[in-house]
Order: C-alpha cells, then sequence, then structure tokens
C-alpha cells in the first residue's frame, strides 16, 4: 500500500536547503502552511525565492521568514498587508517580481502539467513584457510566459491520506491546488490525515500522484488578516 506519510514536519522538509525554490500555497492568510513556514524560521534556511500570491502580514506567514532576511526574492502578485515586505522592496533589500494573479496561478498549473511555456495577453505592453517573446493571437498581442521551476512546493489542505490524496475546505484551495505537483517534491500539510480509503474519491481535489510527503500539522491559528465588523446602529 502506497503510504506517503510522514511523522513530523522536520521529516517533511528534510532536503530543504539555502538558496532554493519554494512555492507556497495560501492567499494572504487562508490556506497557508503555517508549520512548515514556522519550521523553515527554526530551521533558519536563508537566501529563499519564495513563489506565493503575497507574503502574509509582518508577524505570520511569510512574514516571519521576511523578518529573519531568510527570503532573497519574492515572486508574488502584490505586496498585501506587510509593511516590511513593502520596506524591503523600495529599500532595494529584497529582490521582487510582481507577476499578474493570473499569470502567477497559470505559471504553477503549466509547472503542474509539464507544460513548459504559455502565451497570455496580461502584462502585454507593461514592464511585465520586457525581455519577452510576443506573438499575435486573433488580433491581440500576447506574451509567452515560462511556467516556474521549484525546487519544493508546500501546500495546506483540510484533510488528506496516506496516498497523499487532498481535500481543501473552501477558499483556502486557491494556490494550493494548482501548486501541489508543480515542484519536484510538493510536501503537504494537513489538518486531519486519514487512513488511505477513508476519503470520497469524487471529493479529492488534488491525487495522491501529486504529493511525495504528507503530515498533519499540530496547531492552526486560521487568522483573519484584514476583519472588517459593521458598527453598531
Amino acid at each position: 500500500m502506497i503510504n506517503k506519510k510522514v511523522n513530523t514536519v522536520q521529516e517533511a522538509l528534510q532536503g530543504v536547503q539555502d538558496g532554493m525554490t519554494i512555492m507556497l500555497g495560501g492567499f494572504g492568510l487562508c490556506g497557508i502552511p503555517e508549520n512548515a513556514i514556522a519550521e523553515l524560521v527554526i530551521k533558519e534556511t536563508k537566501e529563499l525565492t519564495c513563489i506565493s500570491n503575497n507574503a502574509g502580514v509582518d508577524d505570520f506567514g511569510l512574514g516571519l521568514l521576511l523578518q529573519k532576511r531568510q527570503i532573497k526574492k519574492m515572486i508574488s502578485s502584490y505586496v498585501g498587508e506587510n509593511a516590511e515586505f513593502e520596506r524591503q522592496m523600495l529599500s532595494g533589500e529584497l529582490d521582487v517580481e510582481l507577476t499578474p494573479q493570473g499569470t502567477l496561478a497559470e505559471k504553477c498549473r503549466a509547472a503542474q502539467a509539464g507544460i513548459p511555456a504559455f502565451f497570455t495577453p496580461a502584462g502585454y505592453g507593461t514592464e511585465v513584457a520586457e525581455g519577452k517573446e510576443v506573438r499575435e493571437f486573433n488580433g491581440k498581442m500576447h506574451i509567452m510566459e515560462l511556467a516556474y521551476k521549484a525546487d519544493f512546493a508546500i501546500v495546506k489542505a483540510w484533510k488528506g491520506d496516506a496516498a497523499g490524496n487532498l481535500i481543501f475546505k473552501g477558499t483556502a484551495r486557491n494556490f494550493n491546488a494548482c501548486m501541489a505537483g508543480a515542484a519536484k517534491i510538493t510536501v503537504a500539510e494537513v489538518e486531519e490525515l486519514l487512513p488511505v480509503g477513508s476519503l470520497d474519491p469524487n471529493e479529492i481535489h488534488i491525487p495522491g500522484i501529486m504529493v511525495q510527503r504528507i503530515f498533519q500539522g499540530k496547531t492552526f491559528e486560521k487568522r483573519i488578516e484584514q476583519r472588517t465588523v459593521r458598527q453598531k446602529q
């Protein structure tokens, strides 16, 4: 029987080294691999290139790695609520490659599917297109984008089984789904780890063939990045 379960986050991240390129699932603080990020902070892994929609907030998520100067380059779609990310970018301390959000998702999905490149109209006529091949399709200009090449993809799921099959909950599916299987090694952090055969095949979002290691996280804060409530009338 296939068994990709590892017992600890330390075992799950074995082989992560300085200078690697790592994909990290999540959107803002929704669906981020909290335990794996915390372990990267403890390991003091540095000179990382991180591919993620954004970098969390100053004191949580990838913001923790930014605080420790462990990230050399951020490939993301926006700065978000992270003041330290903004400061490092504007001061030149951090190399930042801002990418249109849909393009970022498709560059992950292309890597997942084994597609080396694709054409998109997003970014044409802007600095995003600088140095890239341009072609016209159906009267509209497109730029060629290369699929990402990452050493590790670290994703977070709601449920998983020992074979690596994953189910995401709600909007936590976000970038986690397209990053699974998009790197040399995919590590899945799950809230609930079940025996093989426990998950309904019709509900599985990512098949186990996309995952090399899976572990159950211990704690999940699930912070809200920006909470807005209605004032009392």
